[in-house]
């Protein structure tokens, strides 16, 4: 299996060297040059596996040989130990072919986890073998840094700096991030949005010489093996609910788009997906697309569904790459006129086959909070977080019909306090291994919205790679 850019410019990699790389060096993204493939004999039989059995199967052709079975097999086991659900994404039915997909299982308690503990350990498998050290660098609205920090705690091979927009995450976030000891961990506290932090990463990768210099890698959705971890989970739930013989949909909360990109590669692998849902709050640019092809920038606004408060969707570039017929130059032309002009063109011949496949919903603040209490009376008194309730509410909304709908429960809601008790006039209890969360000590540093003395803070910290 080989990997390239959606830029077009920059070499094809192995998916060890698309590990250890991340973005591309030409700025684009990397995607498998061809999608594997499973047939219905295939899913038949991987519908019989466990989590853990289906991971390796699915994430087999993508190493290709790189990475052997048995150590495979040793990685993802390891990966889905601390995961405290038996299922690991178990299924909880709502409503008549309505299930809701937990995804907060795992010891950060959001989806990232499922992809986050596999990646950690290959950072360690691979840069061991070659004697390398890495310096990792994320940017986040809330979840990839904790569950970063936590996949990369204390690894010999690697140190970690996660930038997170100030008093833009709730404060179960940030302490997730702040509370970990790990002499490797830097947790920055960036003035101004998540743009800004994502903007600095990738200005970090766009930097030859920097990245060099501290051997940088990523730990954001831009790294493929990301996406590769995430795709487990539609089969997963598509396989459980009869995938093999019968269409399957899903609705998913999302803002970066990297989650929602996992289902369409699992459908481009083989699973038969009538659509997937992009549910989205207040700074809505993905759903304006899918409804109306509108991807025009507007300032990130606050809500109570920080994680999804983003405008700029990197994982979209990768859509973006097959929608323009995997040319990299007309991508590159694309995204550099829509960072300039704020508007991003794809084409009315573009915009409806992404429609084929995508639907857009959005639920503003106060309709998320009324969403939750509505769902806490529909589903048993379960109660959702201010992102997973709107993936929830766009599957009733869309009314499944023959085919089941799946939900993605991304978080916790222990991990939204103030949307939850705003919301249901309730406290959401941590579990018992984080119930001392406000307790632990913090450990950030304050950073501007400078590139330079963020550079300056990491070259300064970070262990080089031996000479």
């Amino acid at each position: 299996m080989r990997y390239i850019s959606t830029r077009g410019q920059a070499p094809s990699l192995s998916l060890n060297d698309v590990l250890l790389t991340g973005l591309a060096r030409d700025g684009g993204l990397y995607v498998p040059e061809s999608w594997p493939q499973f047939s219905n004999a295939d899913l038949a039989r991987m519908a019989r596996l466990d989590y853990r059995q289906l991971a390796v199967e699915v994430i087999t052709p993508f190493v290709d040989g790189e990475i052997p079975h048995e150590d495979l097999v040793e990685l993802v086991n390891g990966a889905y130990d601390s995961f405290s659900h038996q299922a690991i994404a178990p299924l909880v039915q709502v409503g008549p072919q309505h299930f809701v997909m937990e995804l907060f299982h795992g010891p950060t308690l959001a989806f990232k986890d499922f992809a986050l503990q596999l990646v950690g350990r290959l950072f360690d498998y691979v840069l061991k073998q070659r004697g390398e050290r890495l310096t990792v660098v994320g940017a986040t609205s809330g979840d990839t840094g904790s569950a970063a920090i936590e996949a990369c705690r204390d690894r010999e091979q690697v140190d970690i700096f996660i930038l997170f927009p100030t008093g833009r995450v709730s404060e179960v976030q940030r302490r997730q991030m702040t509370t970990v000891p790990a002499n490797n961990v830097f947790a920055l506290s960036v003035e101004g949005d998540f743009d800004t932090c994502q903007d600095m990463v990738k200005a970090m990768f766009n930097d030859q010489g920097f990245r060099d210099q501290v051997s940088l890698g990523a730990v954001n959705s831009i790294n493929w093996a990301r996406i590769m971890g995430q795709i487990v989970y539609y089969f997963w739930a598509a396989l459980q609910l009869g995938g093999a013989q019968r269409r399957v949909n899903f609705a998913v909360p999302t803002g970066n788009f990297g989650n929602v990109f996992a289902g369409y590669a699992a459908k481009q692998m083989g699973l038969d997906i009538g659509w997937l849902g992009v549910s989205s709050n207040r700074n809505d640019i993905l759903a304006r697309f899918f409804e109306s092809n509108d991807m025009s920038l507007r300032p990130v606004e606050p809500s109570h569904s920080p994680s999804m408060d983003i405008q700029v969707s990197s994982n979209f570039e990768r859509l973006l790459f097959d929608l323009m017929g995997r040319d990299g130059q007309a991508v590159d032309a694309a995204i550099t006129d829509f960072r300039a002009n704020g508007k991003l063109d794809v084409g009315q011949g573009g915009w409806e086959r992404a429609r084929e496949l995508f639907d857009g919903y959005r639920l503003s603040d106060p309709d998320t909070l009324a969403a939750m209490a509505k769902w806490q009376g529909l589903a048993n008194g379960m109660v959702l977080d201010p992102h997973s309730v709107i993936g929830v509410d766009h599957a009733a909304a869309r009314a499944p019909g023959d085919a089941p709908v799946v939900s993605l429960a991304t978080a916790h809601p222990a991990k939204f306090p103030d949307a939850v008790q705003k919301a249901l006039g309730v406290q959401a209890e941590l579990p018992r291994h984080m119930a001392d969360l406000f307790k632990r000590e913090e450990r950030q540093t304050l950073m501007p919205a400078d590139l330079g003395k963020l550079q300056d803070f990491v070259r300064a910290n970070a262990r080089k790679t031996a000479s």
